[in-house]
């Protein structure tokens, strides 16, 4: 018994395994592009997309009265069990290819029509009774089908983002709050500068965070405008009227979301700035998360020789060769997850650019970059929440100690013994090593009533009246 069948395209005939839903053009983008080993069936949201896609078209086209009942309940049904998440290994493809995603929108409209070609009673490959380009993809091309898609997968990608990063926020929070009474020292350019609480310090991480879900959102939001039935250039050529906005009615339906049609189709069609815009977004997210992450691994720093004002979650031992080490692991690889975040969006920047005329066939990196930058930092931000932020613990009378011994709090005599003196007292407590406490009295520049009352720590942490 064969376990192959023929199928036939433009270039001639190859053969399909038998029990394959894909057809010939993905088999030949599975011959031609072995590049990232990254394959469609990776990206389920991706995939959710398309059947979403293939179905808001689908829908449309039979309320225009160009697809039969009987088909479109069939493709209808075959995409139900797609988003179900059956046949989903069924999207072999590679992430990266030519051809501006005409492999991935093919494979779809394949493993579609042959599903609904068995739901019609009938075998694999008869596409007299469901075609993948005739049916399926009726009213389409690949240069409107596979950026709706894909913005579809980046809308749904984005909620479950969102909750993650505002876990992440609410982990700092809560630490915030248990720092709140821990007085520490606040540093500019790595030099004390003057003191504040480690609740401070954890709350600001906590707010810089929670501005970005704010962006996130509201930049996501440009997704919801699609340019179906643009076909191949924005004309909508081989599309009826009054298409365009019907698909887009449709796909709101479907997904439950505001989707409109994009006003000018052919600038749609070439434009791809809302991805660089949603990777800008992330970029800002890696930027702030890798700050942070800094910032982590220089508080736990030591800790007999280094700043040692926090103890993160012991996760590994740290050294092959130095007994008793152990390295901040955690914020180590978080910033590398940034950096790789930072890098897609270069590539993102430069595919952008390279649009020619009325397409950019450069979608594909696009695609695979801004998903891969999303899961990506998906992960490592529910990695730092639950395997070192959750479990920070405070070197409370340490960080006392370094407040009370530094000369940084000479900055709050300002005001009562001038600048000029008070760099004075600076100086002389650097080089000497004496306290900015007992140089002030032995100065008799304040009572010791006084400068008791004025560098009291807790004093000094928000504006107050000379």
């Amino acid at each position: 018994m064969s376990t192959t069948r023929i199928e036939s395209d433009l270039i001639g005939e190859l053969e399909v395994p038998l029990q394959a839903y894909y057809g010939i053009q993905t088999q030949r983008a599975m011959d031609n592009f072995e590049i990232s080993n990254s394959k469609l069936f990776q990206y389920p949201e991706f995939i959710n997309g398309l059947a979403l896609t293939k179905w808001a078209a689908a829908k449309t086209n039979y309320e225009l009265n160009i697809l039969n009942q009987s088909i479109y309940q069939a493709i209808s049904d075959a995409c139900q069990e797609i988003l179900d998440g059956k046949l989903h290994q069924e999207f072999p493809v590679d992430m990266i290819q030519g051809g501006a995603g005409t492999s991935v929108n093919m494979n779809a409209n394949e493993v579609i029509a042959n599903r609904a070609i068995e739901l019609l009673g009938h075998q694999k490959g008869e596409y007299q009774y469901c075609s993948p380009n005739d049916h399926v993809n009726l009213s389409q091309s690949t240069n409107d089908a596979y950026p709706t898609a894909l913005k579809v997968a980046l809308f749904n990608m984005n909620k479950q983002l969102v909750k993650t990063l505002a876990k992440l926020a609410q982990g700092f929070q809560v630490k915030a709050i248990e720092f709140e009474n821990v007085i520490k020292m606040g540093r500019t350019q790595l030099q004390d500068a003057v003191p504040m609480t480690l609740g401070q310090e954890f709350g600001a991480f906590a707010y810089t965070l929670e501005k970005e879900i704010v962006n996130l959102e509201s930049v996501s939001r440009g997704f919801l405008e699609i340019n179906m039935g643009a076909t191949a250039i924005g004309t909508g050529l081989n599309a009826v009227p009054g298409y365009a906005e019907l698909c887009a009615k449709n796909l709101a339906i479907l997904l439950d979301e505001p989707v409109i049609s994009a006003e000018n189709l052919v600038e749609a069609t070439s434009d791809t700035s809302g991805f660089v815009a949603y990777s800008a977004a992330l970029k800002k997210i890696a930027i702030k998360l890798s700050k942070i992450c800094n910032d982590l691994r220089l508080l736990s720093s030591g800790p007999r020789c280094g700043l040692n004002e926090i103890q993160l979650p012991a996760m590994q031992p740290g050294s092959s060769i130095m007994p008793g080490k152990v390295n901040p692991v955690i914020p180590e690889v978080v910033n590398q997850v940034c950096f790789k975040v930072i890098g897609n969006d270069v590539t993102i920047t430069m595919a952008s650019e390279a649009a020619q005329l009325q397409l950019n066939v450069m979608e594909p990196v696009i695609a695979h970059s801004v998903m891969e930058s999303m899961q990506w930092l998906e992960n490592a931000m529910q990695t730092l929440l639950t395997k070192c932020v959750l479990g920070i613990k405070a070197n409370e009378k340490h960080n006392k100690d370094l407040v009370l011994g530094s000369i940084g709090i000479v900055t709050a005599l300002n005001p009562y013994i001038g600048y000029k003196a008070s760099t004075r007292i600076a100086k002389e407590a650097l080089e000497t090593g004496t306290s900015v406490y007992e140089l002030v009295l032995q100065n008799n520049l304040l009572s010791k009533e006084r400068l008791d009352e004025i560098l009291d720590p807790k004093h000094m942490l928000a504006p107050s009246k000379v």
